[in-house]
């Protein structure tokens, strides 16, 4: 098949419209349209279903954009791979995360990797979804358990517990619980535990709410878990990296929380000397020494 009439077809499955993919490629509608059409007629097949709001794949489109999607990965892989340069550190870098630790940790430190890195462009993808690392669906994952995809070079930062949070003036309006049955008398902020989370993390809430708690509010990330905190709603079920950047947040009953949650760093075997995984590999690692060295001043203090 011919690759310049498989470039084509990729773009027009990718954007649903001829014109849309005209325009990414630089090419006219009918220009478009007659390769895609050659390509069909060279593989005796239809790709679309032609409709007024656009085109969709048909079956034997789909199994073509499989293998289009996987090249085009593929592709950009070597070209990250060859544009990595022997002294400097550009480019796109695609780092997926949980929203929860890549929006309240490691948002808040990207600075010092640009200062660093100023021509590094990182497309940050927070979600709780595992992305397929040598599908290329990201370059680089930090995972809140051991990353199971064979061909990863993995390595731990830290442990994580879930543990509980107020604020100074909920506390003062409300009481502070002595004892996890005092939280019956509190409004609880959590994930719900059906949502995706970190199993530990839901293991803890089921745990909380066999005291019969019977105000509560649940969030789909911990990022809004912590805004009902910081807005002195309840009691919020939340991360223990928190707490250098939110000082003012009171831990409560200190003798609940969650087993340890391993955090991971991973990427493709195939990308290993890559400069810009490399570089933000020794950001991460140099940020999480810098946070440990914290929490041991303040555990001394």
């Amino acid at each position: 098949m011919d690759w310049d009439k498989l470039r084509i077809f990729h773009a027009v499955a990718d954007a649903g419209s001829l014109t849309h993919a005209g325009d990414q490629l630089h090419l006219s509608q009918s220009a478009v349209s007659r390769q895609v059409r050659a390509l069909e007629e060279s593989l005796n097949a239809t790709l679309f279903h032609r409709h007024a709001r656009g085109l969709i794949l048909t079956e034997q489109g789909e199994l073509l954009f499989d293998a289009t999607r996987a090249m085009m990965k593929r592709l950009d892989a070597a070209t990250a791979r060859i544009r990595d340069s022997e002294e400097e550190v550009f480019g796109e870098l695609r780092v997926t995360t949980t929203t929860g630790f890549g929006s309240l940790w490691l948002a808040p430190r990207l600075p010092h990797l640009y200062n660093k890195y100023p021509d590094l462009k990182i497309d940050l993808m927070l979600e709780e979804r595992v992305l397929d690392l040598p599908m290329r669906e990201a370059d680089v994952a930090i995972r809140m358990k051991e990353p199971s995809q064979a061909d990863l070079i993995r390595k731990r930062l830290m442990s994580v517990h879930m543990c509980l949070y107020a604020s100074p003036e909920y506390l003062a309006q409300r009481g502070t619980p002595e004892t996890p049955a005092d939280l019956h008398h509190h409004r609880l902020i959590c994930q719900n535990p059906r949502s995706a989370q970190v199993g530990a993390g839901a293991m803890l809430i089921n745990e909380l709410m066999t005291h019969d708690i019977p105000s509560l509010l649940t969030v789909n990330n911990y990022f809004g878990v912590l805004q009902g905190v910081l807005h002195n709603l309840g009691i919020g079920v939340l991360p223990d990296y928190l707490t250098q950047d939110f000082p003012n947040l009171v831990r409560v009953l200190p003798e609940v929380h969650s087993v340890d949650v391993p955090v991971f760093l991973a990427y493709p075997e195939e990308l290993r000397h890559s400069k810009r995984i490399a570089a933000f590999r020794d950001f991460v690692q140099n940020e999480i020494i810098t946070y440990r060295k914290k929490l041991k001043e303040h555990a001394e203090s």
